[in-house]
């Protein structure tokens, strides 16, 4: 019913203000360096366009095990249809680089789209474990009304023109507003009460923080009205998703040596190698004592 409600409510703030995928942070401020590790820019090349060519874009995410990102479901879609798999040439994660400028950090190529039944939210399986930044924990309560989040981005800073997305991580605090079965609408708080969500914000993960204790991760960023607003913006809860996250992760890799580590692959094969020459020296031997007898 709470769902209902908000779905509702979804609709008659699409209709009043053109709602769409939201990006970018307006009115938000620089990420302190080295802070939020686990914020993802999601980099496409090459997405399919409706004139036949190609073009570029961006999703912002959150890292949630070393080889697995979360994000908005819309960032892999063809046209209204979201898609098991990816849309674009080339999918690239970035993962612990405060500003973009810089080389910290790690780039690491995604491999595969996972996107959850009902909701607005994909998982990202990447090529390689990512082993220097730690994830952040997926929340397995829901938030309360009137709790403050933090929300990190790589969107834009301010809708249209030629801004281009933000060069440095944006933040900027929520209060939540309303709670339904799979949405929560949270409104901007600070720096202003129009810090909101813009494009290419699309999956910035909303989270908690507390003194002394690590962050936990809540929501990601789904859709809003254009930005800088007042108001609600609309992101996807993941504390009901928890069975589907844990079980996607615990999936085969998509693809050869996703997850293994080159210690284990050479040990492998160098087990490999030793059977098979093992293999052919018993059979040397063999030879020799037949022609013996």
């Amino acid at each position: 019913m709470k769902d209902c409600l908000l779905a509702l409510l979804v609709t008659a703030v699409a209709v009043a203000w053109g709602a769409e995928p939201a990006a970018a942070i307006a009115y938000g401020e620089d990420a302190p360096d080295g802070a939020h590790r686990f914020s993802v820019l999601l980099t496409m090349t090459g997405l399919p366009a409706e004139d036949g060519t190609t073009r570029d874009s961006s999703c912002s995410g959150a890292l949630i095990a070393p080889r697995w990102v979360i994000t908005a479901g819309h960032c892999f879609r063809v046209g209204d249809q979201h898609v098991d798999r990816l849309v674009a040439e080339r999918t690239t994660a970035t993962v612990g680089r405060t500003d973009l400028r810089g080389r910290d950090g790690y780039e690491v190529e995604v491999v595969a789209v996972h996107q959850a039944d009902g909701a607005d939210v994909a998982l990202a399986e990447l090529a390689e474990p990512v082993t220097g930044v730690t994830p952040i924990r997926v929340a397995t309560g829901p938030p309360a009304v009137g709790e403050v989040l933090r929300l990190t981005g790589f969107g834009l800073t301010t809708r249209g023109g030629d801004t281009a997305p933000a060069s440095r991580l944006q933040t900027g605090e929520f209060a939540v507003d309303a709670i339904g079965d799979s949405l929560l609408e949270t409104s901007g708080r600070s720096p202003r009460p129009d810090t909101s969500p813009c494009p290419h914000d699309s999956g910035g993960p909303y989270f908690r923080e507390a003194p002394g204790e690590a962050p936990v991760l809540v929501a990601v960023v789904s859709s809003g009205p254009g930005c800088p607003h007042t108001g609600p913006d609309f992101s996807a809860r993941l504390d009901n998703l928890n069975d589907w996250i844990t079980g996607t992760m615990a999936e085969e890799p998509a693809v050869m040596g996703v997850g293994t580590t080159p210690l284990l692959l050479t040990g492998l094969i160098a087990i490999g190698l030793g059977v098979l020459l093992a293999t052919r020296r018993r059979a040397r031997a063999a030879g020799s004592a037949r022609t013996r007898s």
